[in-house]
């Protein structure tokens, strides 16, 4: 595997281990940069022990959880090492949660501390009174006041550094919750083995150097940019944590930390892609991205234009690297090769494998240790089906080819089922991305007169469009019963942090949202065709 640690053998498989055999073997070699915080090796693991510290004082022991809500900041790292540092879980929450979603992932999370910008404070006062939830510290500023019966203050200073806890592979570092985006939030309980092995997959299958700069502007409470900062560690480079995600001045902030290697999602290229060429397309560093569930449409021309090769994969909070494409073997439209350390499996609805070319749900398992998720937080039902006949079941359908290519289908919940024909959403839409008018588009099942699903799609206009011709564009590249009947024009698709668009919500405004039907060949409603 392609590191930066002395002797493999050792395994430093522990958070804590991992930091402190980066600055034994490059003490004073740049680790973390954010904003104006620059800071070596040694200064990352002092970091570290003294976040430990403070939540040691704090009372804070091994095994009991410490909530944080922020944006992007150098003391949301802290905190996260810090957790790890002495044997505590630490539960970075998605900055969107609010109600009863936030409810649920503290009562479920069950913290002792609420660590957070003053911006987050009004959504926890909402919330009522947190069982078990002692403290409320402030990140950014002074803060005195009552908050749930809890007094909230600034992060206590002045705490020593301490000597790491030994914790094993297997403990618990971290929760990390599920968008929640069809059902409620699930924790997903990650041990210290798991970052390490992202690590080290990661590392081998982008080809890390010493000499890179990874560069996220990725939220760091999701499982992509902190393990980003993990394979920056193993591989000997920097990590550079940006701020959001802005099309503007993605480019020139990732040309000012001198990125090497960056991270994308396919939403965020179709974006990048999308805007006017600019001097500032190639005016940077970086060399690779990795970009899952990309358009493949784009991946030649996002080459051609910016320099970049775009390297999907599979990978989900759960697991670990599965499959992926490396900078040598990489194929538009295909997630990659099954990765060393795992085997996959794919199989029908009763569990049954298909054969290659015939999609089915992807079960995965691996023989790298504690290189996976163990359950979902107090949740033993949704554990024992996600892990039943101890293979993970990622509720994923994809496709193997005979070389053993895996192409990704859909989601299980997004098939759509019409004229007893199963209906991949995500093919659908990759026609309609096709047509020169559509820029984005959401496909998706609503009732049928008839019993089983309807096709509907929501689509992001460029211009105003016909959708009459649009069916007529998609009758030679899709089958009669795919092509959707139902359409709506949106100013922006409803989506989670992370990219992923909430289908839950479109479908809850049902055919009754839509602009044309295609069976009677007419709108539905007055303002039906153009973009609004």
């Amino acid at each position: 595997m392609n590191s930066g640690f002395a002797n493999q053998s050792l395994r430093p498989m522990t958070i804590p281990q991992m930091l402190l055999e980066r600055a034994r073997t490059a003490p004073s070699a740049p680790l973390f940069r954010c904003g104006e915080v620059r800071r070596d090796s040694i200064m990352v693991v002092d970091a570290a022990a003294r976040t430990g510290g403070v939540l040691r004082e704090a009372g804070i022991e091994a095994g009991q959880c410490v909530a944080l809500m922020s944006s992007n900041r150098t003391e949301l790292l802290d905190f996260i090492l810090g957790c790890a540092w002495i044997g505590a879980i630490a539960v970075p929450i998605n900055t969107a949660s609010r109600g009863e979603q936030l409810r649920h992932i503290l009562s479920n999370a069950e913290p002792e501390v609420v660590v957070a910008e003053c911006a987050f404070l009004p959504h926890l006062a909402a919330l009522g009174p947190v069982p078990g939830l002692r403290k409320v510290w402030v990140l950014d500023g002074p803060a005195s006041q009552n908050l749930l019966g809890i007094e909230v203050t600034a992060v206590p200073e002045g705490a020593t550094a301490i000597e790491p806890l030994a914790t094993g592979p297997a403990e618990t570092a971290a929760i990390l919750y599920t968008s929640g985006t069809t059902g409620v939030s699930k924790g997903v309980l990650c041990p210290q083995g798991q970052f390490y092995w992202w690590a080290a997959n990661m590392s081998d299958q982008l080809g890390l150097r010493p000499d890179d700069v990874l560069y996220t502007c990725l939220p760091l409470f999701h499982t992509n940019a902190l393990n980003a900062f993990m394979q920056a560690v193993i591989c000997g480079g920097e990590y550079v944590l940006g701020p959001r995600f802005s099309a503007t001045r993605f480019w020139a902030d990732a040309s000012s930390a001198g990125a090497t290697v960056t991270y994308l999602l396919g939403a965020m290229v179709g974006i990048l892609d999308s805007r006017d060429l600019g001097p500032g397309d190639r005016d940077h560093k970086v060399r690779v991205a990795l970009s899952p569930a990309t358009p493949s449409r784009l991946v030649e021309p996002f080459k051609e234009r910016f320099g970049v090769k775009l390297l999907d994969g599979y990978g989900s909070t759960e697991t670990n690297s599965v499959i992926g494409s490396t900078p040598q073997q990489w194929r538009p439209g295909y997630m990659g090769k099954v990765r060393p350390g795992f085997t996959i499996r794919v199989v029908d609805s009763d569990g049954v494998p298909v054969p290659n070319g015939q999609p089915g749900e992807l079960l995965i398992r691996s023989d790298q240790p504690h290189a996976m998720a163990t359950g979902y937080h107090h949740m033993p039902e949704a554990t024992a089906k996600a892990w039943q006949d101890l293979w993970f079941h990622s509720g994923d359908r994809v496709v193997i080819d005979d070389d053993g290519w895996v192409r990704f289908v859909d989601r299980i919940k997004d098939v759509i089922r019409r004229r007893g024909e199963n209906i991949s959403s995500v093919e659908v839409e990759q026609v309609l991305r096709q047509h020169p008018a559509i820029q984005e588009a959401a496909v998706y099942a609503v009732d049928s007169e008839l019993g089983e699903d309807e096709v509907m799609a929501a689509l992001i206009l460029r211009e105003p469009v016909d959708f009459s011709e649009v069916c007529r564009f998609c009758q030679p590249r899709l089958a009669s019963f795919a092509i959707p009947r139902f359409f709506r024009t949106v100013d922006e698709l409803p989506q989670t942090e992370n990219g992923k668009v909430r289908k839950q919500v479109l479908k809850t405004a049902g055919r009754e949202a839509a602009e044309w039907d295609r069976e009677i060949a007419q709108p539905r409603r007055a303002a039906a065709v153009g973009v609004r």
